[in-house]
């Protein structure tokens, strides 16, 4: 017992209180968004009869619409000296649309939900992220985004497996895929509950940015800034919909429920190494850290090129959490240590809107390569744009 009180106690050195509760809300969130979108791709191609191109579409703009909004969302947020209020209404407008999602009855239904969802999304993440930032120490930093991260995968294990629960009691058909998307609105409506009532704006909020247009708030970034962004945007040209890697297990003989099963076993490994891959940043540095995610990734495409049973999938989906867990906690400390606190809400905003905006492309472009070439050289286009990526940072951001 006192064991477990220390261990606690040093997790949570120098991570404030409101990175706990926002990790308490993004634990609901995705609870309720993973009961939908490990099947979501399934229910798009088979009930709703979508070719793949259709769900390269779909998912590009579902993650490109998210990131083009988040570059504003963060620089309103400098502008205004709060962060909150753009993060409940994030928060909200996606729990709202859900109900959309639930009562979709063709394709271009689902493209229309998805992206406000992901709208949603966009309003929410670089608000929440600087929130994040200010209420914990630079020398944390690297681990309460990584604590984050965990609490929001730990809500996106648990989601799959309620997920996987209610389709083997009501079947794989319509009906069953359904029941799932309406169970799923009861955790969407928490979370915004729980951020009403659980986060506070930190003592230390910004003072509102003075009246700076965006693009000179942008040309102040520094140097060091730009150059990550610009190779992070290059690896994002490889970086296409996780929709791929769950239709490429499908295409193999996967059953659904098996696939659920497959992205609960990638969501524990990136909730098991989020704390570590941060923690790790803030010892020897965010740069080897994130340059080593992006050839990991490399790898994990050639291994999804040429994959051919069912635990090939898992040990991919587990190098694929780790993969992710480097990725989503490290860069955005990386980010943060750069960009002072009064336009950090525009420096995450930025990055992210500058990596969303490659995904539209990078996930119809394979979608297109898989449709006339076969998986095997999308995966293979991929890893190459990767480990490219991954050499150009540790030339570049040295």
């Amino acid at each position: 017992m006192g064991n477990g009180t220390a261990n606690e106690k040093q997790i949570m050195k120098g991570v404030g209180r409101n990175v706990a509760a926002l990790g308490v809300v993004s634990f609901l969130t995705d609870v309720s968004s993973e009961m939908i979108f490990p099947i979501l791709p399934i229910f798009v191609t088979t009930i709703l009869g979508a070719g793949k191109e259709l769900l390269g579409l779909i998912e590009g703009i579902a993650d490109s619409t998210a990131s083009l909004v988040e570059i504003f969302s963060g620089y309103f947020s400098d502008r205004m000296g709060e962060r909150k209020k753009l993060v409940v209404a994030g928060y909200g407008l996606s729990s709202l649309v859900k109900v959309g999602i639930a009562l979709s009855t063709a394709w271009w239904h689902v493209l229309i939900m998805r992206g406000l969802e992901r709208v949603g999304k966009g309003v929410r993440t670089a608000p929440r992220d600087a929130l994040i930032a200010a209420s914990s120490e630079s020398s944390s930093r690297g681990k309460a985004f990584g604590l984050h991260r965990m609490m929001d995968t730990i809500g996106a294990i648990i989601g799959p497996i309620i997920a996987y629960l209610l389709l083997s009691a009501y079947g794989s058909a319509e009906s069953g895929y359904r029941t799932v998307f309406l169970v799923a609105l009861i955790p969407a409506f928490l979370a915004v509950a729980a951020l009403l009532l659980l986060v506070k704006e930190p003592k230390k909020a910004p003072l509102p940015l003075k009246k700076t247009s965006f693009w000179e708030s942008l040309r102040q970034m520094p140097s060091g800034y730009m150059t990550f962004l610009k190779v992070s945007l290059l690896f994002s040209l490889s970086y296409f919909s996780f929709a791929f890697f769950i239709v490429r297990a499908t295409d193999l003989g996967i059953a659904a429920s098996d696939v659920i099963a497959l992205y609960v076993i990638y969501n524990i490994a990136y909730a098991v190494a989020s704390i570590p891959a941060g923690a790790l940043s803030d010892r020897i540095g965010r740069v080897p850290v994130i340059g080593s995610a992006f050839a990991l990734y490399g790898f994990v495409c050639i291994g999804f090129a040429f994959a051919s049973s069912w635990l090939h999938f898992a040990f991919l989906f587990i190098i694929y959490g780790i993969f992710v867990a480097a990725d989503e906690s490290v860069n955005k400390a990386y980010i943060s240590d750069m960009a002072k606190e009064e336009k950090r809400g525009t420096a995450i905003g930025a990055y992210n809107t500058a990596i969303g905006a490659a995904y539209l492309p990078a996930s119809i472009v394979a979608g297109a390569v898989w449709a006339f070439y076969g998986a095997p050289a999308a995966f293979g286009l991929a890893a190459v744009l990767a480990f490219i990526s991954a050499i150009a940072f540790g030339i570049w951001c040295r």
